[in-house]
Order: C-alpha cells, then sequence, then structure tokens
C-alpha cells in the first residue's frame, strides 16, 4: 500500500505492523467483496475469500511485493542506483519479513471477515459438533 511508512518500526516490530494493517484490510475488502458481489451474485465463499485476498495483497502488501521482486529480478548495474532505490523503501532490511507477514496478515484477515460475516465459522463448529 503505497502509504507514508516514516511512523512504522524497524524490523520484527515493523513487519507485525504491516501484517495488522493487512488483516484489517483483509476484513474490510471481505465485507465489501460480500456486500457488493458475493451475497447478490450467487458467488461462493471461496470464490469470495479468494478474490478478498488476492484484492487484500494487491491493496495492502503491494509496494513491498514490488520492491522485494524489483530487488530480486532487476539486473542493478551501478551502486550509485542501488542507493537510490534503498533510499525509497523504508527498513530494506527486513522487507522480506514484512511482505511475509502482509500476505500472512491478509489471509487472516479474509479469512476472520468470512468467519464473521457469512456465518461460516457459525457452519463449520455445526459440522465440527456434528450437528
Amino acid at each position: 500500500m503505497p502509504y507514508d511508512r516514516s511512523w512504522m518500526d524497524y524490523g520484527l516490530a515493523g513487519a507485525l505492523e504491516a501484517g495488522g494493517i493487512a488483516l484489517v484490510v483483509g476484513i474490510l475488502l471481505y465485507l465489501l467483496v460480500r456486500a457488493l458481489f458475493g451475497k447478490g451474485g450467487g458467488w461462493s465463499h471461496g470464490k469470495e475469500l479468494a478474490v478478498a485476498y488476492v484484492l487484500t495483497v494487491i491493496v495492502a502488501g503491494g509496494q513491498d511485493i514490488w520492491n522485494l521482486f524489483y530487488f530480486n529480478v532487476v539486473p542493478m548495474q551501478s551502486p550509485t542506483m542501488i542507493r537510490l532505490k534503498l533510499a525509497t523503501v523504508h527498513d530494506p532490511d527486513a522487507i522480506g519479513l514484512r511482505v511475509l507477514f502482509e500476505l500472512l496478515g491478509g489471509l487472516l484477515g479474509a479469512a476472520i471477515g468470512w468467519a464473521v460475516f457469512s456465518g461460516g465459522f457459525k457452519r463449520l463448529m455445526g459440522h465440527l459438533r456434528g450437528e
């Protein structure tokens, strides 16, 4: 998500903050997908979850995922170019950890949204109890 990250911590604490943001975005996007397409469009729960998760990854973690991809794929010919690109990234040392937590937070957020807003948790518990 392209937002100012100057307030975020570094290392594990910053990754946890990014994961928390992704969790909240996942819940909100699941609610939005369910309200706009899922309930009236006849979508299954799996399709709602998948679309909400993909949108969450794009919105909450897109910038970090792109930077991680860029650093690993695009060849850097000069140290000056590397320094310029690294200067635009908040905490480049923990970018992989931040991406991991954004992916997991988005998945957990979409799952929590499903459990809360679709009644899926109630049905799941009923199946586990044998009702």
